[in-house]
């Protein structure tokens, strides 16, 4: 049974391993051979005899050929393509000797020619993928000339070789979403760093020759080195499929049923034990699929209202809560020492109580301290006091827990609070206006009073992430190509570690200090990476609960378990090339800002314009740019294209 068919729920993109084949004429005999027999999920084929030459077609002294050199393999009337072509079981393999940057004018038309008509008869079967031959040589102008024509008509992905080959081939073809490449794996692999750049690139295949496998000295059995049983791996977690090349089969090896076993099986099976080796998708990765790499405006706290799904979401996540739960015994075995813990009662707020599960975790660790505790339950969504209402009332809490629906920052509190607990971090830490939000409240926190979170501090990666520049790209208006969106990044390549940004504590007693930051990173691309694109930057926190209880997002100290925060993408308008060695610098602002806003009427029965009210409105906003190796532009200037509202 072909790896596409073999569990794990995910046969809508899964064709995992195919195999290269030569020109046969029977296309259909094909298929059978080496699906149907052998047992792969697709062949990559020609579909036009190699030897056709248009040239030779215009020569009259040529034109009684033999009827088996007409350029196609078998015609779509016999064949069914509509289905093959949907279940994506057949590519189409471009001529290999094709050179369209010869110095040779008849070479170089030929080429032109054939790669127009092959690729306009792949198109015309419905075909999902063409594979390009590489290019010959250094200059490849002319072949992305031709290739550029037809993406702008018939939709096709294609194969180049190095990175520098395949990088040049894209910015001269405008970084066109449609182009695509397949990877050549060779026996000598380049570093780690290296290869995980590819990672973030629009990889759709991996051809693997058949000349990389070895066979051991006992057992004649074939098997493959370590380091491409790794990389084979990590390409069949990022839905890659493999295309196995290299071996000549005879149409007629496999043409019966119960034949004898198919010459490249044991490549086949080679794949597939390492397809099964792979660690099964959990429950939550399954649910991720659908949103990996896809970007998602950030939540506008003092705006927006979270819905009742993310609040379900947040509430399955039971590492954060745990850990919030250890940091709040800390602070309460801090706050009353034992003698005094029967009488003594702590008052703890939770802002932004949601749907109680920042309160439960504070009773549960009243509980296990021995301490009393009267909380206050601050949350201005009025529809989610609702719910947390029935919370109260369900555990018997009415007693312990008061709720208050109400901007915290507006609240007048009946009595100071010893411990301020909230849940007010988003995917860069301070996006979602933790500071501004915890400097309003702390007016009624005690003066030895703690703040859990007592700081946190973001960071900033920067990345190749093709598919999520192209989804922002895609959108073409500036708005887009330069707001901070928060993505499940998955399809990436991570080109040097995260670096420290902004910090924040709290509380803050310096009611002067203002919350806007600015910071200048220099990030060294390591030499064993080779040149890559950044595409943006990936945004990060690590969060400090209390004393040595901590929560992070950052991947070198993220827990694998903590699921409530995706990082934040901070698109380039335009991708930046870096080279190995070289030092990328970045500058980031975080801004903040009072703006007279007017309201605007127009009485048209007077034809007059008469501006009737002005307010004062306090803005958030990141400006980011790059600066070297070279310059881009300043996003997101004045907070333009996106902003948080206070």
């Amino acid at each position: 049974m072909p790896l596409g068919f073999r569990g794990e729920g995910i046969t809508y993109t899964a064709r995992f391993c195919g195999v290269e084949t030569p020109f046969y004429f029977n296309i259909k005999e094909t298929i059978k051979t080496y699906i149907v027999h052998g047992d792969f999920d697709f062949v990559v084929s020609p579909l036009m005899f190699s030897g056709h030459s248009p040239s030779k077609d215009r020569d009259p002294e040529v034109h009684n050929l033999d009827r088996r050199l007409y350029p196609y393999a078998e015609t779509d009337i016999n064949v069914a393509w509509a289905q093959w072509a949907k279940a994506g079981i057949v590519v189409a393999k471009i001529c290999p000797w094709l050179d369209l940057d010869s110095e040779d004018e008849n070479v170089r038309t030929d080429s032109e020619a054939i790669l127009k008509q092959q690729i306009e008869w792949a198109s015309y079967l419905s075909l999902k993928a063409c594979l390009l031959p590489t290019p010959k040589g250094n200059s490849c102008a002319n072949y992305a000339r031709c290739v550029n024509q037809i993406l702008k008509g018939p939709k096709n992905n294609m194969q180049v070789d190095s990175w520098q080959t395949w990088n040049s081939f894209r910015v001269l073809c405008d970084h066109h979403n449609l182009l695509t490449i397949a990877l050549d794996i060779k026996r000598v692999l380049p570093p780690e760093n290296s290869l995980k750049r590819w990672y973030g690139e629009p990889v759709d295949a991996a051809i693997l020759d058949t000349d990389i496998f070895l066979t051991k000295a006992r057992g004649n059995t074939t098997y493959l080195p370590k380091r491409h049983q790794k990389l084979i791996a990590d390409l069949l977690d990022h839905n890659k499929p493999i295309i196995i090349s290299g071996i000549k089969v005879p149409i007629d090896a496999q043409s019966a049923a119960g034949s004898k076993r198919h010459p490249l099986r044991p490549y086949l099976d080679q794949v597939s034990n390492v397809y099964k080796q792979r660690n099964p998708l959990s429950e939550r990765e399954c649910r991720e699929l659908d949103i990996r790499d896809f970007l998602q405006l950030p939540l506008r706290p003092f705006r927006n209202f979270s819905s009742a799904l993310s609040y379900e979401g947040q509430a399955t996540d039971s590492l954060k809560y745990t850990e919030y739960e250890r940091a709040i015994c800390k602070a309460l075995l801090d706050r009353v020492p034992n003698e005094k813990a029967s009488f003594i009662v702590t008052v703890l707020v939770v802002v932004g109580a949601g749907r109680g599960s920042l309160v439960f975790a504070s009773l549960k660790a009243a509980e296990i301290t021995g301490r009393k505790l009267k909380v206050y339950a601050v949350e201005k969504n009025p529809q989610t006091v609702i719910a947390l209402d029935e919370v109260i009332k369900a555990n018997n809490w009415v007693d312990i827990v008061f709720i208050v629906t109400s901007d915290v920052r507006y609240w007048n509190a009946p009595e100071r609070a010893d411990i301020l607990v909230s849940d007010l971090l988003g995917s860069f830490g301070d996006n979602e206006l933790s500071p501004e939000s915890l400097d309003g409240a702390q007016r009624f926190l005690e003066k030895d009073g703690i703040s859990i979170p007592s700081s946190y501090t973001s960071f900033l990666q920067p990345l190749t992430a093709s598919k999520s520049y192209q989804i922002a790209k895609a959108r073409k208006y500036i708005l887009h190509s330069e707001s901070a969106c928060v993505v499940k990044l998955y399809n990436v390549a991570r080109l040097a570690p995260s670096q420290q940004v902004f910090t924040f504590t709290h509380p803050k007693w310096f009611d002067k200090e203002s919350n806007e930051r600015y910071k200048k990173l220099q990030f060294e691309i390591p030499k064993d990476t080779g040149s890559a694109m950044v595409h943006g930057f990936a945004g990060y926190f690590n969060m400090t609960l209390y004393k040595d209880v901590c929560l992070a997002t950052e991947p070198s100290t993220k827990k694998p378990d903590l699921f409530s925060w995706f990082p934040m993408f901070f698109p380039l308008r335009m991708p930046i090339r870096v080279d190995r060695g070289s030092i990328l610098e970045v500058h980031f602002w975080r801004c903040v800002d009072s703006r007279k806003v007017g309201f605007l009427f127009l009485f048209l029965h007077f034809m007059l314009l008469i501006w009737i009210a002005l307010c004062n409105l306090k803005q958030v906003w990141y400006e980011w740019c790059v600066t070297s190796p070279s310059s881009s532009p300043i996003h997101n200037c004045n907070g333009r294209s996106c902003w948080m509202d206070l």
